[in-house]
Formats: C-alpha cells, sequence, structure tokens
C-alpha cells in the first residue's frame, strides 16, 4: 500500500533491515521502497555486521529480528539502545508476542511485530515507531503497554521469560539444531559454559533433562 502523494521534496525516512533471511530482506526492501516516504538505507544478516553498517548509514530505524546467525537480536536492540539512544528498533519476528515481546521492550525496541502481519500492518508498524508511539498487536495492547509505562512487567505466562538473556540464546540455537560445541563458537563461550546455561534452563523450566531441554527448544522453535 502507497501512503497519499507527498511532496517530492520530501527527506523520506531510512530503514535498516537486521535478518538473517536474504529472500526476506529482498522482499521488505522491495516493499519499503515501493513507498513515497520510505527507503531502505542499508541491511545486515547479523548483529556485528549491523552495527557497523549502522554507524555509516545512520538510519531512522532498525527492522531486526530476534534470532540471527551470530546470536540474539535481543543483545543487538540492547547494544544499539545504548549506543544510539534516539533510534528506534522494531522487532520483527517469526517468534509469539506473547513469548518475546516484553523482553524485546524491556531490551529497548519500540515496537514487536510478527512476520505473520500483511505489509499494510508492518508499514503501519514502521510509521508509528517512527512517529514516536511503540507499537504492538492490538491484542496485546492494553496488557503490554500498561505494565511497560509502569516499568511493572510480569514473568508470568510462557516459562521461556524466565530465562535470562544469554540463557534464551543458548535456547533459540539448540531450537535451530546446534550441537553445543557450535553453540559455544557462535557465542564465543566454552562448551562447559553452554553446558552451564542448558543446566540452568532445565532447571527453569522444570525440565528432567538435556535431551527434553532439546527437544522443548525445537518445538519452541517451530510454534
Amino acid at each position: 500500500m502507497k501512503t497519499p502523494k507527498t511532496d517530492s521534496n520530501i527527506k523520506k525516512k531510512k530503514v535498516f533491515i537486521v535478518d538473517d533471511h536474504a529472500i526476506l530482506r529482498e522482499g521488505l526492501s522491495r516493499l519499503i521502497n515501493s513507498e513515497e516516504d520510505l527507503t531502505v538505507c542499508g541491511e545486515a544478516d547479523n548483529a556485528s555486521d549491523a552495527l557497523q553498517a549502522i554507524a555509516h548509514s545512520k538510519p531512522d530505524i532498525v527492522l531486526v529480528d530476534i534470532t540471527l546467525g551470530d546470536g540474539s537480536g535481543i543483545r543487538l536492540i540492547e547494544n544499539l539502545a545504548y549506543s544510539y539512544t534516539a533510534l528506534p528498533a522494531l522487532v520483527l519476528s517469526m517468534h509469539d508476542e506473547a513469548a518475546y515481546a516484553e523482553r524485546c521492550l524491556k531490551a529497548g525496541a519500540r515496537g514487536y511485530i510478527m512476520k505473520q502481519e500483511s505489509s499494510m500492518e508492518l508499514l503501519s508498524a514502521v510509521r508509528r515507531v517512527l512517529s514516536g508511539e511503540i507499537y504492538v498487536s492490538d491484542k496485546l495492547n492494553v496488557k503490554l503497554l500498561h505494565r511497560f509505562v509502569k516499568d511493572k512487567f510480569d514473568d508470568s505466562g510462557s516459562p521461556t521469560k524466565t530465562l535470562s538473556n544469554r540463557e534464551l540464546e543458548v535456547y533459540q540455537l539448540l531450537g535451530q539444531g546446534l550441537k553445543k560445541h557450535e553453540i559455544a563458537d557462535k557465542l564465543s563461550l566454552s562448551v562447559k559454559t553452554v553446558e552451564t546455561y542448558i543446566e540452568h534452563i532445565k532447571i527453569k523450566l522444570q525440565l528432567k533433562g538435556t535431551h527434553e531441554v532439546l527437544m522443548h527448544a525445537v518445538k519452541s522453535a517451530y510454534q
């Protein structure tokens, strides 16, 4: 959906895309560049490249997935919130907002939209965040925004809410089928440290063993 005709001299808002799926980035770029008030100024498939590119491209908003090839997008959001306090991040994710939206807002994101939403809704979310608003779905709007403003988040509900951000990274990578040593390499940790995180996950999610943690993570990844 195109915006109404605007002054040709109006400065387009610059969007930076962070997602580890090339086809999705291409589709998002086409959608955004077809709008008269928006343009894609850059893209990256991992957090480290994104931070470097953002410093040069100076976007007005960052679209970021929370599951990236080199770890969690949540850590990227935290880094952006620290280094670029005026730069809003909008999470675009396949993960259920009931489990992840609050965590992302706590990290500094200004909105959360699921990939199942329509292109029209995504563009609306981008513009609302650019205008200074916080975007979440209508379903969670009252519940989530009230808690966000009061800074009183409820950690009940989804069991994964009890995981620390690093534990969540390990959990997500397990769900993607990575082995312990692969997770250790990707997150620059020792295998022993990864095993410790898995043990913490097992306890917090009340699971019986490593295999059950793995099955739980894989099931979560495809929900």
